[in-house]
Order: structure tokens, then sequence, then C-alpha cells
């Protein structure tokens, strides 16, 4: 009879081998994939918030310009928590404001603006007051110069108009030259599209107004499409302004939305316009 021998033979060693190493390859590449998913996972977390902002405003745009008006397709974020905008300029080389809601040179004026009367044109820069989508803009030629005007739009629904930019930064300057060439008085905006997003303090311009009238000031102005305005709601106000809902039922007065010390600031400069001075629909 045959003494069985105790252990392993040479073959069988290497089966046992064999089937470990089997089993530990099988068990890394299971927790290789789990890694892996959860890294993919993670990653396309990370390019979602990205495409989120700080004050809720979706990836694009959800306002659209209706015959009745702008209105939103789905329900609009809130919009951010006082003060809702920054000035978009340093506030300490400003003389004077003009007020949002007047007639200046014979024509009424939803919109407010800025001088800077001991300024250079390029002294003053201009930044983002808030985030929001670019959906229109315009390059026209007044009194011999090159000028610029953009809308922005936020989603909350808050839409700000910058005027009178003479050069821009190399972002905005990019879209500014997809514009039809520039014309004398023809200052009708073109569509964005697709609207551009832009961050709250992204520089917008380094220069304003008109150097050869030494014209140192840019008009701005804000409209909220969630209500009309307290003056629109008269019927001699919407008599006057039939034509210009978009804008005059509208707009605000934006001292009102910036911090309460750049709104203190504002209300102490003089009046801009030298007829009209502080005197205004919106501002009280």
């Amino acid at each position: 009879m045959k003494k069985i021998e105790k252990g392993f033979s040479v073959v069988e060693l290497m089966i046992a081998v064999v089937v470990i190493g089997s089993l530990g390859f099988v068990g890394w590449l299971v927790f290789n994939r789990s890694n892996t998913k959860t890294a993919s996972n993670n990653n396309s977390s990370n390019t979602n918030t990205q495409k989120s902002t700080t004050d809720g405003s979706a990836a694009e745009l959800i306002w659209q310009q209706t015959e009745g008006g702008w209105q939103a397709t789905k329900t609009p974020p809130a919009c951010p928590d006082q003060p809702i905008m920054k000035s978009p300029v340093k506030l300490d080389k400003a003389t004077s404001i003009l007020y949002p809601g007047q007639t200046r040179g014979g024509n009424y004026k939803p919109h407010g603006g800025f001088r800077f009367d001991n300024s250079a044109n390029d002294d003053i820069k201009v930044t983002a007051p808030i985030d929001g989508f670019i959906i229109r803009g315009s390059r026209y030629i007044e009194s011999g110069e090159v000028q610029y005007m953009f809308d922005v739009m936020n989603n909350c629904g808050v839409m700000y108009r910058m005027d009178h930019l003479r050069t821009l930064s190399d972002d905005m300057q990019k879209i500014a030259e997809t514009f039809p060439e520039p014309s004398g008085g023809d200052s009708r905006t073109q569509q964005v599209s697709p609207a551009v997003y832009v961050k709250q303090g992204a520089q917008l311009a380094t220069s304003i107004g008109f150097i050869k009238s030494k014209n140192v000031g840019f008009d701005w102005g804000v409209y909220d499409y969630r209500n009309q305005n307290e003056a629109s709601k008269s019927a001699s106000y919407q008599s006057a302004h039939a034509n210009n809902k978009e804008l005059a039922y509208y707009a605000v007065c934006w001292f009102d939305w910036l911090s309460s010390s750049d709104e203190a600031t504002i209300r102490q400069l003089p009046g801009g316009d030298s007829t009209s001075g502080k005197n205004s629909d919106y501002c009280k």
C-alpha cells in the first residue's frame, strides 16, 4: 500500500496560485470600477455646481420677450438679498448723478447715469453690477464717435442697460464685433444669440463717454420685470409713455438697490441734468 504524502504536489500548488490570483484580480476590478463610478458622479456634481450661480440663476436664460412683454419660461429664482446690486463704478470720482425717470434733452429717460467731470474718459472702469445674460447690444456712432450699449438679464427677472461705453473689455469686444458696422444715429439693438453669461464684477468697459466733447459719463438703467413700477399705474403716465412700455413701465430707482453707503453717496451728489436736477418718477 502506497504511503499517502502530506501537502500539495507541484501541479496542485500552481492551480491554487492561479485561483487565488484570479480572485484577487476580480476583487480589484470590482473595487476599481466602484471608485471610478464614484469619481464620475463627483465630477458630474462639480460640473452642475459650476453651471449654477450664487443667486440661483439657471445655466441658461429663462426669459423671453413676447408680444405681452418679458415672460419667464419657468419659475424664476429669487433675486439676491439686499443689496441686489453692486455699483458698476467707483463713486469717489463721480461729480453728479443722472436721475432715472426724468426728462433730459427734451426726451423722457427711464434710465439714469453717472458723470465724472473731473476725470479722463479712460479713468473710469465699468463692471457688471449683478450676474446675468447679455441678451442684446448695439454699436453706433454719435457725435462722430463709436459708442456701445448692452442689455443684461438676470434670471430672477431684473435687466440692466449700460450705454455710452467707449472702450470695451476683450470679452465684450468679441460680442460687439458680431453687431453690424456702426452708423450714425442708428442705435437699434441686436440680439445676442445664444445669450452670453457675465458674472457680477466682470469688467465691461475701460473707457466711457465722448473724448472730442470731453463728456465723461455713461447711462445706467435697471428694469424689474417682476412688477410694474408705481409711476406706470397712473393713467397720465401710461398715456405719456405708451410707446415705451418695455422700459418706462418697469424702470426702478437703482439707488435703492445698492449698499446703504453707496446709496448715501449717490443721494448726496448733485443732479446731473441742469433742468430736471433730482426730479424723478422713481426716486423719492
